[in-house]
């Protein structure tokens, strides 16, 4: 594992189980062979954590927000080591008259200025936070080589759509006008997001193209982003249940956050029905091959492309929804880190 890193008890006996031989791991989890499905092969460590979740019984279909928050930031221990070469401080933003807390992440190493990176998290605009994402975001900084600003956006059902897009947009405008005092090159900010983080992502980018006082971002990077709130793919289909996040989580955080369905036509809800994407910053799209939200993540990707648009693409095949964030995986940390250089160089080079 590159860099100086710190690991809690949980995470390092995790990483031990996992990194045990294919055919125990196999045996733990009630594995018979090869997970296949749609013409790809699950990561063998994936299939036994499914396989000893669905022998444990473990229900991750709480109805509560207040407890899926906490869950989500109790797994982020297990799921991420804590890099330690990073600078991290939390600042309070006024984004357009709300206050929300950003957390900026800077590599101890570099005192000059640096390109940066405005980071918003995933959790189906229900949970998440600057908790939940703390690792990602400190392996972000260090391995992008970036100024890292992470924003706690107001979440739903307290605050429904769209209130997270407002704060998204608000917080690269922040970014943006504190970009001398951050310590942040002008013109090379880029915006970044996981799951419904990597949907704001690229709600920003169509936003911002058409504001006048606002530069547009340096770069986009989308980690499988939700891209069409209709939820109608045929990956939602083929990966409904039984792949960590399920058909049945997507419609319970779409009940929270979008409550009227009027609102799954508007953009800024479901950017891959835009109209015309021509003239969006570069972006880096990652998509999982056993993710209910490849399919629109994939087209969202091509036709970024097809407009003109300068896209890297990947697809890691093995992978589940969440894997930015499972660096407890063998070759985890690896895969993250190849995703923060990859969007540290796009956001370098346009």
């Amino acid at each position: 594992m590159v860099g100086p890193y710190r690991r809690s008890v949980a995470n390092r006996a995790a990483t031990r189980l996992l990194g045990l031989p294919p055919w125990l791991l196999d045996r733990l989890g009630g594995v018979h062979g090869p997970v296949v499905r749609d013409g790809r092969v699950l990561h063998p460590a994936l299939a036994a954590l499914l396989g000893i979740a669905a022998r444990t019984g473990q229900d991750r279909s709480i109805g509560d927000a207040v407890a899926r928050r906490a869950e989500l930031d109790r797994l982020a221990g297990l799921g991420m080591p804590t890099r330690t070469d990073v600078r991290v401080v939390e600042r309070v933003a006024d984004l357009g008259g709300v206050e929300r807390r950003v957390r900026v992440y800077r590599p101890f190493t570099v005192v000059d200025e640096m390109p940066g990176i405005v980071y918003y998290h995933g959790g189906g605009w229900v949970t998440g936070s600057l908790v939940s994402h703390d690792g990602t975001c400190r392996v972000l900084a260090a391995e992008a080589d970036c100024v890292v600003v992470a924003v706690d956006y107001r979440l739903a059902p307290e605050d429904p759509f769209p209130a997270a897009v407002d704060d998204a947009v608000a917080a690269y405008r922040w970014t943006v006008e504190h970009a001398r005092e951050l310590g942040v090159t002008d013109g090379r900010i880029g915006v970044m997001g996981d799951s419904a983080g990597g949907t704001l992502a690229a709600v920003v980018a169509q936003q911002v193209a058409s504001v006048a006082d606002v530069p547009a971002p340096a770069a986009q990077g989308l980690i499988y982003p939700a891209t069409d709130a209709h939820l109608s793919s045929r990956s939602i289909e083929v990966f409904a249940d039984g792949f960590f996040l399920s058909r049945a989580d997507m419609e319970w955080f779409r009940a929270r956050y979008l409550p009227d369905e009027a609102t799954w036509d508007d953009v800024r809800a479901s950017p891959l029905l835009a109209e015309d994407l021509s003239g969006l910053p570069p972006a880096l799209v990652a998509t999982a091959g056993f993710d209910p939200l490849r399919d629109e993540g994939d087209a969202y990707a091509h036709r970024l492309a097809d407009a003109g648009v300068r896209v890297v693409h990947r697809c890691y095949d093995d992978m589940v929804h969440g894997f930015f964030g499972m660096g407890v995986l063998p070759s985890g940390m690896e895969t993250i880190t190849e995703l923060c250089r990859a969007m540290g160089e796009l956001v370098r080079t346009g």
